[in-house]
């Protein structure tokens, strides 16, 4: 019988095209997860387990803890589905928990919010060990003016100015309800936490925000960007390798 399992998992996006599978890339997150639940399964030729997923994150994005479903047909306990994909999953993909979950269960529906993180790095030295985690900057921003761009940031907005994709059809609306910027030198962190994030809109926003630690843009010039619901308004989308997704809410 089929039943509804909830997986709580970790990656270092560095080597994958993204979560979201695609035709002929086989570094997707997702795409690994559904070969390795296929095989799991024992699914005949042609047929492939279904993962849903809390969001999309972009090519070389990071997750700490990522929320996906899927529906499985096995006898296996959800310590012997954890330890089977932990196995054969690559050593970058980490299958943190497995649960049983009730059918009505849906990784992004379900959602209703997530907590994201993105890290610069500012020193007069390398990041070595942790270059693939953080985006380099070589001038150090005006953190107080970024904290008050963010105000104009927080709230419910059309964010379509924040949306790198310019095509998209459905509602841009999304709520951010809490941005914090902290200085932990050589590095600062933004921690941005809302309803729902339109694509790239967390580099964007954080690309903006620089912008204006730079004094490039000033404070109050973040509420005519939100307001022209122009991409070509904003700041440059910020290196993905900085950004990790922290956290989804239910």
């Amino acid at each position: 019988m089929k039943r509804n399992y909830k997986f709580t998992l970790s990656y270092d996006g560095t080597r994958f095209y993204g979560w979201e599978r695609q035709p002929n890339k086989d570094m997707t997150i997702q795409g690994k997860l559904e070969s390795v639940l296929t095989r799991m399964t024992e699914l005949p030729e042609g047929k492939t387990v279904q993962v849903i997923g809390a969001g999309r994150t972009d090519a070389g994005v990071h997750a700490r803890a990522m929320t996906a479903n899927a529906f499985l047909d096995t006898d296996l306990s959800e310590e012997e589905i954890l330890e089977y994909m932990n196995q054969y999953l690559p050593e970058d993909i980490s299958i943190n928990d497995v649960r049983i979950c009730a059918d009505r269960f849906h990784s992004r529906y379900n959602a209703i919010g997530k907590t994201y993180r993105y890290t610069c790095y500012c020193g007069k030295t390398k990041p070595v060990f942790d270059r693939k985690y953080v985006t380099v900057i070589d001038t150090m921003p005006d953190v107080e003016k970024m904290r008050q761009a963010a105000e104009y940031i927080i709230g419910t907005h059309d964010f379509k100015s924040f949306c790198g994709n310019s095509k998209m059809k459905k509602s841009t609306v999304r709520c951010v309800d809490n941005i914090r910027i902290e200085e932990s030198l050589p590095q600062i962190r933004f921690y941005f936490h809302g309803n729902g994030f339109l694509q790239n809109m967390v580099r964007i926003m954080t690309g903006t925000l620089l912008e204006v630690g730079y004094c490039n843009l000033k404070p109050e010039d973040v509420k005519d960007i939100i307001e022209a619901m122009d991409r070509q308004k904003a700041g440059p989308t910020a290196p993905p390798q900085g950004l990790c997704l922290m956290k989804v809410d239910y």
